[in-house]
């Protein structure tokens, strides 16, 4: 039987009464599931914590779901919970043994879920205003395309020869309290910085992010990180993300029983760069929100605007081993 992609996006099908992965029919608007996995929100007792959407309303982790079949759930995100959900409580090694594939998936799951639900509000907002549901058409493009990746859950879905994502993984000495997560879903960033280690995607890039930072990278190796060092290097990505000025495009070709995603080049047609200009007053401006738990502002951030502080690197550009780092609590 020929695999049956389905575009909520070209319908605008938000319903509460269509699988948000297959677009099937539900027998009720209860058929759901939670956006943040229960095993992950009863690792840090999240379920009753503050959730702010976009639109400034507030919500409880436990009140951000999605409509989903049952038999969905159980034969496809169930299994795939289960595994994130063991490498998760094995640690940064077990984390990076999976397969990147499955992380991209499950953490795609969730930042759909969070669109999902603003989408939904949105709708309702510009409705109570007696005005059509408005947004802008790359937008679409974006949330589209990772709806359609998302699929590669439950359906043969084939990338050819790249991956849709800039992934990173780094052991970070955490305290084992501590929830970090954070998420831009105009640019679909994504970082989670739990347990021993740090994680962040961009999620529909086609590995320019990675290869942008690959010197920083490189200089890193595999050396623990202090959380302040993973904070900087998440704003780096999710500065990077912003100047990312590339909208992907790719062929859809169904063969039989399985469909090919081929990317086009992300060069196309532009002779411009891929990425739009540093800056670092910018750059700053988003350590700043990245630094708030240390409390450093962006004056003392740039204070020498050509070399704004930085905790993975010292002045001569070595990188910085954790143990040496002293900070204000």
């Amino acid at each position: 039987m020929p695999a049956k992609i389905y575009s909520p996006f070209d319908a605008s099908n938000f319903s509460n009464r269509s699988c948000f992965l297959t677009g099937e029919t539900l027998s009720s608007e209860e058929e759901k599931i939670q956006v943040f996995p229960q095993w992950l929100m009863s690792l840090y007792n999240l379920e009753d914590q503050p959730f702010k959407l976009l639109d400034e309303s507030m919500a409880t982790y436990k009140d951000i779901k999605l409509p989903c079949s049952a038999t969905v759930n159980e034969t496809y995100l169930e299994p795939l919970e289960a595994e994130i959900g063991a490498a998760v409580n094995g640690g940064y090694n077990a984390v990076k043994a999976l397969d990147e594939l499955k992380l991209f998936q499950w953490a795609g799951k969730l930042l759909y879920g969070i669109i999902f639900n603003e989408v939904q509000s949105g709708i309702k907002l510009q409705r109570s205003q007696g005005e059509e549901f408005n947004i802008s058409q790359s937008i679409i493009h974006k949330f589209s395309n990772l709806h359609l990746m998302l699929q590669s859950i439950n359906q043969p879905i084939l990338f050819e020869d790249f991956k849709p994502f800039s992934l990173f993984l780094f052991k970070v000495s955490n305290n084992e309290q501590e929830f970090g997560y954070r998420d831009e879903i105009n640019t679909l960033t994504f970082s989670l910085r739990i347990k021993d280690f740090g994680l962040i995607i961009c999620f529909q890039d086609n590995g320019a992010n990675r290869h942008y930072h690959r010197e920083t990278l490189a200089k890193i190796g595999e050396q623990t990180l202090h959380p302040i060092q993973f904070e900087e290097f998440s704003g780096r990505v999710f500065y990077s993300a912003y100047l990312f000025n590339r909208l992907p495009e790719y062929n859809i070709l169904p063969v039989d029983e399985e469909v090919y995603i081929e990317a086009m080049p992300l060069r196309g047609m532009s002779s411009k760069p891929l990425f739009d200009h540093w800056q670092n007053k910018i750059y700053g401006q988003v350590l700043e929100s990245f630094w708030k738990n240390w409390g450093f502002l962006l004056l003392e951030i740039i204070k020498n605007p050509e070399e704004p502080m930085s905790f993975l690197f010292d002045a001569d550009g070595n990188f910085v081993s954790e143990e040496l780092i002293a900070l204000p609590h």
